[in-house]
């Protein structure tokens, strides 16, 4: 492991194949991924959310005798995976789906104005090259591919599959010990995800948030995630018919102390969750759109106060 920003660091889940591992997960600090072949080629799964973050993640890559990416792959549009591409050499093709460069396009930096952090001298940069439903990179020695799982996380989730490595970068379609989040997406279309997922076998799997999982820990980490979801879908299910918000709905949980994910971190998800869950549940429109800064006010109102960021 090779150590950076504090404590940071680069996992190699496979031969030249690494997670770029910012511990601290959470709101805009997550995963990224630095695949390497024999010819000198890098491809970067997503970038950080910071100018110094992403400084430091180059700087891995240099460290690891790697060449400049010559292809960045995001696997959604959200600021934490799409910011530090305007930090990118002007070389770096840019590749994500077309629905992840119109989430960066709209977006735009608004997310700055949420969650306070030194996010430096940012642009906006979407994907260059966009696709629908797969793509496959041939590097010099093995194939990488893109393929779209959304919506589930988001409208425009994409694994990047090592399928020689049986290496499978996540994106946010998995978190490792923290709750997840599919209000962009779909909660339905999140279980299928992980199917999809755990259907491919992979021996290693690197989430966008949380450490790097290897053997049965890749079992593990995608049950738990499907128990999370039907958990959330059970507890939607019986507080629409009690006729609560979701909100009261999840004020009620966490006060009963009875949740088994009462100790993982950014809990102020449930109640994002539970909206996406009333709507695929009980509404004639099961992907009527819905946007965090909609429902910011009711995440801080469940966390008890201001959501930080370490970013």
């Amino acid at each position: 492991m090779s150590w950076t920003d504090g404590d940071a660091y680069l996992d190699e889940v496979a031969p030249g194949i690494y997670a770029y591992v910012q511990p601290h997960g959470g709101w805009m600090v997550n995963n990224c991924g630095v695949i390497t072949d024999g010819s000198g080629d890098t491809v970067l799964v997503d970038t950080t959310s910071t100018e110094r973050r992403n400084r430091a993640l180059l700087a891995e890559i240099a460290g690891v005798g790697a060449n400049d990416p010559r292809i960045a792959v995001n696997t959604h549009h959200h600021p934490d995976h799409t910011y530090g591409n305007g930090f990118l050499p002007a070389s770096t093709t840019i590749i994500g789906h077309h629905g992840c460069r119109e989430g960066v396009l709209r977006a735009g930096l608004a997310a700055t104005r949420e969650l306070l952090a030194d996010y430096g001298d940012l642009s906006v940069r979407p994907p260059d090259v966009t696709f629908a439903d797969a793509l496959t990179l041939h590097l010099d020695e093995f194939p990488v591919e893109l393929i779209a799982m959304g919506p589930a996380h988001s409208t425009n989730d994409v694994g990047v599959w090592l399928p020689e490595q049986r290496v499978m970068f996540a994106g946010d379609l998995a978190f490792s010990g923290g709750h997840p989040i599919f209000m962009e997406g779909s909660m339905l279309g999140f279980r299928a995800a992980l199917d999809r997922m755990r259907a491919l076998d992979p021996v290693a799997l690197v989430p966008g948030h949380g450490p790097a999982c290897r053997g049965e820990e890749v079992a593990r980490v995608l049950d738990e995630l499907t128990a999370y979801v039907d958990f959330v879908a059970a507890l939607a299910r019986d507080s629409h018919a009690a006729g609560l918000t979701p909100l009261e709905a999840a004020q009620k949980s966490q006060a009963s102390g009875d949740s088994p994910y009462r100790d993982w971190p950014e809990g102020e998800r449930v109640v994002c969750n539970l909206h996406r869950a009333y709507v695929e549940l009980t509404d004639d429109e099961p992907a009527r759109p819905l946007s965090i800064p909609q429902l910011w006010p009711e995440m801080v109102a469940l966390a008890g106060g201001p959501i930080e960021t370490h970013a």
